[in-house]
C-alpha cells in the first residue's frame, strides 16, 4: 500500500486507514472480533485509525485492540465539548487509551474550536500530540472551516468527500494545499448511500487495469486519485472488507476520464 506525506506535518500515512464510528462501539465478545479486524489492518499496513469520544466505546475498544502495537499505529482522535472541564476529561481518557500520546488530535465539528486549539497546543508543546486538526461533516460550515484552517496551529482537516459530496473541491482542498495541511477523508461511501448503487461487473470491467474489482474499491480509488487527499478512513467490522478496501490504496491512479466514469456510475456526474 502506498504512503503519502501528510501535508507539511512530517508524518507519512497509509492512503487507506480505518474509521471506528459505529463499528468499534462494542462490548464483550465483539471486542475480540474487532481484534481480528485490527490484525488484518496491521498485516495490510492500513495503520491509520480514526476515532472520537462521540463514538461511544470506540476509543476504548480501539485502544484495547492495539495489543502492544501502539508504536506501529497512527492514532487520530477528537475532542468534542463546549465545556472546558468536559474537554479535559475526554482528553485524559483518550491519552489513557493510547499510551499517553495522540498522533493527530482534532477538534470535532469545530465545537468551541479556538478554546480547544489552546488545549491541544499545550499538549503538543508537552509532546503528547504530534499534529492538530479540525473536522466538520457539513458543507454549510465550510466558511468556518476555512477560517479555522488558517489558524497556524492547525495542520490537518477532516472532511467528507465522495462522488456525491464534492463541495470541498472548490475551496477546502485548494486551501489545504496552500496551507500545507493533511487531508483526511471521512464518509468515502456517503454513509453507505453510494453502496446501494447497482454497479455490474461489466460496468467495472474498464477499471480492471487500475486494480478495481468491486464498487467499494472504485469509490476509494476515486478519492485517492485526487492527490490533495492523503488518507481515506472507511469504517468496517469485517477483515474481508478491510482487505478489499486496502487493495484500492495502490497505484496506478485514475485519470480525469476514469474518475468521471465512476462519478457517472454513482449517479453524480460532474
Amino acid at each position: 500500500m502506498e504512503q503519502r506525506a501528510f501535508g507539511a506535518t512530517g508524518l507519512r500515512v497509509p492512503v487507506i486507514g480505518m474509521g471506528t464510528w459505529k463499528t468499534f462501539d462494542v462490548r464483550g465478545k465483539e471486542v475480540d472480533a474487532r481484534r481480528h479486524v485490527m490484525d488484518a489492518a496491521f498485516d495490510l499496513g492500513a495503520t491509520f485509525f480514526d476515532s472520537s469520544p462521540m463514538y461511544g466505546d470506540a476509543e476504548r475498544v480501539l485502544g484495547r485492540t492495539l495489543d502492544g502495537r501502539r508504536d506501529l499505529a497512527i492514532i487520530a482522535t477528537k475532542v468534542w465539548a463546549s465545556d472546558d472541564d468536559e474537554a479535559e476529561q475526554q482528553i485524559t481518557a483518550a491519552l489513557g487509551y493510547f499510551d499517553r500520546r495522540i498522533d493527530v488530535y482534532q477538534v470535532h465539528n469545530l465545537l468551541a474550536w479556538r478554546k480547544r486549539l489552546d488545549q491541544l497546543q499545550r499538549l503538543k508543546d508537552a509532546g503528547a500530540v504530534r499534529v492538530i486538526g479540525i473536522t466538520h461533516y457539513s458543507s454549510s460550515a465550510y466558511d468556518d472551516v476555512l477560517v479555522a484552517m488558517r489558524d497556524p496551529r492547525v495542520q490537518a482537516v477532516q472532511i467528507p468527500y465522495n462522488p456525491g459530496q464534492r463541495a470541498v473541491e472548490s475551496k477546502i482542498l485548494p486551501a489545504a494545499v496552500d496551507l500545507g495541511l493533511g487531508v483526511i477523508v471521512m464518509r468515502p461511501f456517503g454513509e453507505g448511500s453510494l453502496l446501494t448503487s447497482r454497479v455490474s461487473a461489466a460496468a467495472l470491467k474498464p477499471l480492471a487495469p487500475f486494480g478495481i474489482r468491486s464498487w467499494p474499491q472504485a469509490l476509494l480509488k476515486w478519492i485517492l486519485s485526487e492527490p490533495r487527499c492523503h488518507v481515506a478512513i472507511p469504517a468496517t467490522s469485517s477483515p474481508q472488507h478491510l482487505r478489499s478496501n486496502a487493495s484500492a490504496g495502490a497505484p496506478p491512479w485514475l485519470g480525469p476520464d476514469e474518475r468521471e466514469y465512476i462519478a457517472k456510475l454513482a449517479g453524480h456526474p460532474s
